[in-house]
């Protein structure tokens, strides 16, 4: 355990970071062209994308840990911690941009997130819109091809006399 370790781990979480970036934009196009049939797999394939994320976090946070001991950081630090630790040299660099580009597609991935809520919401308010503008009175045809509805000139005669 160690630096190299570590290393790998943050490679592999940008990968991870970047296919969440690639399954955001590929739900976005789903709702930009209204084809909300794929929508739910979509959502699906980001979920996946995020649990596989969440358990690269936890290997982080375990080699962090190791490292800790080695560098003189907290257990519990951050890849900030291990970046202002980090010995003179080649691993203070390193880790310095795996930093960098974990923000920057953080960033994005904020950025993607916000833009697909909107239209997540104008979505569902137009199909709030549109469910408000049907009425309750729509009716089927009959055999004779008339209309089932009501008859506004219809009467009822008492027939008991």
């Amino acid at each position: 355990m160690g630096a190299n370790e570590l290393s790998s781990l943050l490679w592999r979480e940008r990968e991870l970071l970047e296919l969440l970036i690639f399954k955001l934009e590929e739900e976005q196009l789903l709702l930009m062209s209204g084809k909300t049939r794929w929508l739910q797999h979509a959502t699906q394939e980001v979920e996946q994308v995020m649990g596989r994320l969440r358990e690269a976090g936890l290997g982080r946070s375990v080699e962090v840990a190791a490292l800790a001991r080695e560098w003189d950081t907290p257990e519990d630090g951050t890849l900030r911690d291990v970046v202002e630790r980090a010995p003179e040299g080649p691993w203070r660099e390193i880790f310095g941009a795996h930093l960098t580009a974990m923000t920057s597609l953080t960033s994005q991935i904020k950025s993607l997130r916000d833009v697909n809520e909107q239209f997540l919401r104008a979505a569902a308010r137009s199909t709030q819109e549109t469910l408000a503008g049907v009425g309750q009175d729509a009716h089927t045809y009959d055999a004779r091809g008339a209309s089932g509805g009501s008859v506004p000139n219809a009467r009822l005669f008492d027939q008991s006399l």
